[in-house]
């Protein structure tokens, strides 16, 4: 994704799709979708995108923590 000031970073989220996943050792289909992350490092780094990221990641598998 561009970047375009005066923002500092953009999240890009992939169609949902489903996957075989295995769930407390069975195999199931979920659906998954990939989040992207781009920021400008002169604001932040890499590790606050990584935890923003991991964040996201909690509450949408467990949507009734929102």
């Amino acid at each position: 994704g561009v970047i375009y000031p005066p923002q500092v970073a953009i999240v890009g989220v992939g169609t949902p799709v489903l996957r075989p996943w295995v769930v407390d050792g069975e195999l199931t289909i979920r659906t998954l979708a990939v989040l992207t992350l781009a920021a400008d490092h002169r604001v932040s780094d890499g590790h606050r995108g990584a935890l923003f990221l991991a964040a996201v990641d909690r509450l949408l598998q467990e949507p009734e923590a929102l």
